[in-house]
């Protein structure tokens, strides 16, 4: 028998809707664990860590190890590391931006930094927004965890680095580099950390603008699932296409 094909599995919209899983999604793990397949949950939300998540999603009812989680945090860490290893970088973002970063060995500092990092906090800071514009003019390299525009909330939607990172671009002039989805920068960084490859791998995703596009140009087999973003209706206008589509996880048998 041909050994079970990886997933890697996109988390709001897919697994869970704010607070709520999705119906089947617990299921849905449960036969990827039976088959023995490996798994990723991915997700471009830099805020918090792998254990924050876990936690998160098991208040859902859904029981993912923090081994199985990666963010657009740890990818821009990665990212960071590979271009220049312990290096400086002044860091706008919460707790899971800030211990990726410091475990790829790096200072965080306003002092002549390497780097200036962008991702996504409750709350943003004049002060600091002022201080990496600043930074950035001085010659510091602009990058951002990732380019959601916005970004969701019990209460409704809230801006989110994207539109931090508009604002710094204009203010500067510097166009920032997104290491999140749907750069397949992400994707390859997801592959190698659960070491497979990606003819072998799976993407589910709600979103044919980020998910499928970077399941797509990492080489990957792709799966749209209808319970978040995109609507059946709106897949025939892209000129890139998935290659199934079903209702929700619930409805995927590996």
């Amino acid at each position: 028998m041909e050994p079970p094909k990886s997933y890697v599995i996109d988390m709001d919209g897919v697994l869970v809707r704010g607070r709520t899983m999705v119906p089947g999604a617990n299921d849905f793990l449960r036969r990827l664990e039976a088959r023995g397949a490996e798994y990723l949950v991915l997700t471009n939300n830099p805020l918090y860590t792998p254990a924050d998540l876990a936690h998160r999603l098991a208040r859902t009812g859904l029981h993912v190890e923090p081994r199985r989680i990666f963010t657009s945090a740890m990818a821009t860490a990665r990212f960071l590391a590979s271009q220049r290893p312990r290096g400086t970088a002044f860091v706008i973002g919460e707790s899971g931006l800030l211990d990726a970063i410091h475990s790829v060995d790096y200072i965080i500092t306003d002092h002549d930094p390497d780097y200036v990092v962008l991702g996504e906090t409750n709350t943003y800071s004049f002060s600091q927004v002022t201080q990496a514009v600043r930074l950035i003019i001085a010659g510091a390299r602009f990058i951002a965890t990732n380019p959601d525009p916005v970004g969701p909330t019990e209460s409704g939607i809230v801006p989110a680095t994207g539109s931090m990172a508009a604002l710094i671009e204009r203010a500067t002039g510097v166009a920032p580099f997104f290491v999140g989805k749907p750069n397949p920068l992400m994707m390859r960084n997801a592959l190698n950390y659960l070491g497979v490859h990606s003819e072998a791998t799976i993407m589910v995703g709600d979103r044919m603008d980020t998910d499928i596009i970077a399941g797509v140009e990492s080489g990957m087999e792709t799966i749209l699932v209808l319970t978040g973003v995109t609507r059946r209706e709106d897949v025939a206008r892209y000129p890139y296409q998935p290659s199934r589509i079903v209702p929700s996880v619930a409805d995927i048998h590996p």
